[in-house]
């Protein structure tokens, strides 16, 4: 576990009880990146938690910067990041290290992020490629529902991930070009998809996040605005590789950031358009996980043996005698032809491999299947 933590001694307080009180399966490695402190945070960590591993910098890093420190000094097959304002409940790490055991060539399990009381849930874990409106930020947290868990997400974030310690290095670790933070998460989950290895959001693994309680004291609101949304043009540059799709997304936010008044000057936009990126070779399709990962598909385990897809009108728990025949239900907002099915079926056959049934509930077209009974159709 690596955990990046700037003048953080007071979080870190919090913080590391919940870290230390988990039951974990394997010995748990604690790494804090002590990232240009200077509020003793070495000094109580070698006192109060010697067990505990501490890379000091004098100069602070950025939040990649920091996390590749952690990531490079991890001896162990999986690693976490985490923030150091995030509390952890129990069962964090178990869920987390369970759903490695049940999805084939998993790159991240994330957590589901809950806020204190009164403040408004800014972050949830299920991360999604989806606008509510064409002025919206690209990249959204949705609202898990009741019963979804292990359903596939467009990233994992970075505060509060479990990763394939191998394929995380694989990739190169954390693009150190966002800076000082933001959108690095986005674009490690993205490269990952590429390669076909998927992340997925775990319910089990609850955290309650402080939101920015540490960017907050050193940049003002519009600072991280502008830091935002300057990182994701960044990505759409340094990650996307079809060019048809960058050309779309980037001329979509540009459009969206001047309706805003908040689009960068033509020099800044093109200094990050001639930044480029890696050159990869894309395994699945990104077209293919951007259907997967839009908000529009739900897992849902169940107590029986197979999965069952399920194009539906609606994105909601599916029916309780479905979930006590299927091992799983996954369910796409949508009819059986579309993108976000075939790419959940494509995805659903790798980690239910030979025991995949197809469905329809009623108002949905499933040529050559029945609408009247979901849990009478197979194919």
């Amino acid at each position: 576990m690596a955990i990046p933590s700037r003048n953080g001694r007071a979080l870190l307080e919090t913080c590391l009880p919940t870290v230390a009180s988990q039951a974990f399966p394997l010995p748990l490695e604690i790494i804090v990146v002590d990232n240009g402190s200077d509020d003793g945070t070495a000094a109580w960590l070698a006192e109060a938690w010697p067990a505990v591993r501490t890379l000091v910098f004098p100069a602070p890093l950025s939040f990649a910067g920091a996390v590749n420190r952690g990531i490079a000094a991890a001896r162990y097959s999986r690693v976490c990041l985490l923030n150091n304002d995030m509390l952890l409940a129990p069962g964090f790490f178990a869920a987390l290290w369970q759903a490695f055991d049940a999805v084939p060539d998993l790159f991240c399990a994330t957590a589901q992020i809950l806020f204190p009381p009164g403040v408004r849930r800014e972050e949830t874990g299920k991360a999604v490629m989806a606008q509510a409106g064409p002025d919206d930020f690209p990249v959204r947290c949705d609202e898990p529902l009741p019963g979804e868990d292990l359903t596939w997400v467009l990233y994992g974030s970075g505060g509060c991930s479990l990763y394939d310690a191998a394929k995380l290095r694989a990739l190169g670790g954390v693009d150190e070009a966002y800076r000082p933070a933001y959108v690095e998460d986005l674009d490690l989950g993205w490269r990952a998809w590429q390669q076909g290895w998927p992340t997925v959001y775990a319910a089990g693994a609850v955290v309650e996040h402080r939101h920015r309680a540490t960017t907050s004291r050193y940049y003002s609101q519009a600072e991280l605005d502008r830091v935002l949304e300057e990182n994701y043009l960044r990505f759409l540059v340094r990650a996307v590789a079809s060019r048809r799709l960058f050309l779309r997304l980037w001329n979509e936010s540009l459009g969206r950031l001047a309706r805003t008044g908040r689009a960068p000057g033509p020099r800044e936009a093109a200094a990050i358009a001639l930044e480029g990126g890696r050159l990869v070779r894309v395994q699945f399709p990104e077209e293919a996980f951007l259907a997967l990962t839009d908000g529009s598909v739900a897992v849902f385990p169940g107590a029986g043996a197979g999965a069952l897809l399920l194009a539906s009108p609606r994105l909601e728990p599916p029916a309780a005698a479905l979930l006590a025949r299927y091992a799983a239900v996954v369910v796409v907002r949508s009819a059986a032809g579309s993108a976000a099915f075939r790419a959940a079926r494509h995805c659903a056959a790798r980690r239910w491999p030979g025991a995949i049934s197809e469905a329809a509930a009623p108002g949905s077209a499933l040529p050559g299947h029945t609408t009247s009974d979901p849990a009478t159709t197979s194919s």
